[in-house]
């Protein structure tokens, strides 16, 4: 009698419909992004249903000129690394919205640019080894029903020169488009 019950049971549960929308953020995904000063790759790997831990490498760009000097650019290696808290991905993935971690965030950006090498116009131009760390508010959208995106960013923090034991505040406003791998 204890066996049919336990039959009974497992076959009615292997009948009932089961929902197997993703929700929350995407467990892998990878960028290729680019914006007004820099290109960037980098991967969202996920934490729980709305924080993910997204690592970046690319490339950041500046200027730099005055009235009496040639005005000379420099490409320089960047690494973050970005614990982000999506907080209305629920709400968007209960509206049936493709979601690839589209969705406003909270983040503190841990922005490293190392020593290694500069490129540039000019000979001897270097870019001090400094970490800043920054807490930003964003947005992150699809383009449409495609795998391109845009993202925008901003906040407030602190940078902190290494080599020369100097830190100062600084702010960062990011502005990308890219392409999501999956």
């Amino acid at each position: 009698m204890m066996k049919i019950k336990y039959t009974l049971l497992t076959l009615l549960i292997s009948c009932m419909p089961v929902a197997s929308q993703n929700t929350g953020v995407e467990k892998d995904i990878y960028n290729l992004q680019t914006g007004f000063l820099g290109i960037w790759f980098n991967h969202e790997h996920r934490l729980l249903n709305q924080i993910s831990l997204r690592t970046e490498i690319g490339f950041d760009m500046g200027f730099r000129g005055c009235s009496d000097c040639i005005t000379t650019y420099a490409i320089a290696p960047v690494i973050n690394l970005e614990p982000r808290w999506y907080y209305n991905i629920n709400k968007r993935t209960a509206k049936n919205q493709k979601t690839n971690n589209s969705a406003n965030f909270i983040t503190l950006q841990i922005h490293c640019y190392p020593n290694w090498f500069v490129i540039s116009n000019h000979d001897n131009v270097f870019v001090s080894n400094q970490i800043a760390l920054i807490p930003k508010w964003g947005i992150r959208r699809n383009i449409g029903n495609t795998n391109f995106n845009y993202e925008a960013g901003i906040g407030i923090g602190r940078k902190f020169y290494l080599d020369e034991n100097f830190s100062d505040t600084t702010a960062d406003l990011h502005l990308r488009i890219g392409y999501t791998f999956k």
